[in-house]
Order: C-alpha cells, then sequence, then structure tokens
C-alpha cells in the first residue's frame, strides 16, 4: 500500500515570527523574503524607538501592500521626527494608495507634523502642497485655519487655492474673510475659485 504523502500545512503566526523579537531579530526579519514575516516585525517594531529608520528605508522598497500598511501604522504609533519625515516622503509617492495612507497617517500626528507643514505648503511640486491640504483637512491643530488662509493669498496655483478654499469653507472664520474676497479678485476668470469661496464666505456668515 502506497504511503500518502501528508499535506502540508499553513504556517502559523509563531512560525512567520520564528526569529527573535528583539531589534537585530526584528531588522533581520523585516528584510525577510517571506512577507508574513516583514508584517509581523513590522507590526513588532513599534516597541523600538530606534526602529524608525529602517521601518522608512524598508517602506522605500516594500512591494507587499499589506506590508507598507503595517509600517505606515508602526511609523505612526512611533511619531518621531524621522518617522514623520518618511511620511511626508510619501507625498511624492506615484503610488496612490500608499500616498492616501501616507496622508491618513499624518492626520492622526497633529503636533509631530506641524513643524513640518510650512516647508510643505511651499514645495516647489503643486501636487505635494495639494496633498498637504489634504493632510489638514483632520488635522486637529489650532494653526489649520491660519496655514489656508496663507495658501490662499500666497499660492499661485489655482488648484491648490481651490482646495484650501473648498477645506475654509468648513473651518474658516471672520479671520478668513478678507482674503476670500481678495482670492475672488485674484482669479476672477476662473469659476470654481468664485463658486467655492462665495460658498466660504456663505458658512462663515451663517456661522
Amino acid at each position: 500500500m502506497a504511503l500518502k504523502k501528508p499535506a502540508p500545512t499553513a504556517p502559523s503566526s509563531d512560525d512567520e515570527r520564528r526569529l527573535a523579537r528583539d531589534l537585530p531579530g526584528l531588522l533581520s526579519a523585516l528584510a525577510a523574503a517571506d512577507p508574513l514575516a516583514r508584517r509581523w516585525a513590522a507590526r513588532d517594531l513599534a516597541a523600538h524607538p530606534n526602529a524608525s529608520r529602517a521601518l522608512v528605508d524598508r517602506l522605500r522598497i516594500e512591494t507587499e501592500p499589506s506590508v507598507s500598511q503595517v509600517i505606515l501604522t508602526t511609523l505612526t504609533r512611533l511619531g518621531d521626527e524621522i518617522a514623520v519625515a518618511g511620511l511626508t516622503e510619501c507625498l511624492r509617492s506615484e503610488d496612490a494608495m500608499l500616498r492616501n495612507a501616507a496622508i491618513e497617517a499624518m492626520k492622526q500626528l497633529p503636533d509631530e507634523v506641524a513643524p513640518v507643514m510650512e516647508q510643505l505648503l511651499k514645495d516647489d511640486d503643486p501636487d505635494v502642497r495639494i496633498f498637504a491640504v489634504d493632510v489638514l483637512e483632520s488635522l486637529r491643530h489650532p494653526r489649520v485655519e491660519e496655514w489656508l488662509i496663507r495658501v490662499i493669498a500666497e499660492d499661485p496655483h489655482v488648484n491648490v487655492c481651490a482646495t484650501a478654499v473648498d477645506l475654509l469653507g468648513e473651518v474658516g472664520s471672520e479671520r478668513a474673510v478678507p482674503t476670500l474676497h481678495a482670492l475672488k479678485a485674484r482669479f476672477v476668470d476662473e469659476p470654481y475659485i468664485q463658486f467655492a469661496a462665495d460658498l466660504a464666505l456663505k458658512r462663515i456668515a451663517q456661522g
């Protein structure tokens, strides 16, 4: 009677975490061929404040979306200067999923993101400036309105201003009114700017 070869068993979480869980072991696992091992390593590195650089470096080359997502979550939990810089760099990514995930992560770090926000809003790339405004959408920071007012007062790109004025219609106060009128005068031939600025002014007037 022929012997039947036992069916292979699916790896358990213990198999995926078989390397040492100290920092050197986790950094080795972060570079493993197995994406499950990389995912566990990225999650467990949240307990190591010195892991941000390795996580950012891995994020730049990671090809498995589930691993990238865990890396972003861990960077959000660490929230140090290196982590924030890594999240910020994702705003330049051609990968829309990664970029949007980084935007959501940055929204959770208002105090940590604030020091780099002015630089982002003055970036040479208008797309990066737009994404920075997207971060402001849910960024619970007292300077959000100030930043938005500065954008619509100074940014030369109509799409950046349009994104900012949309948000200003939701969070703006009386202090934004003069700048909204100035924006209308600056982009007098742009129908959307006229519409969005009028809507923002109406919402502010209604309190």
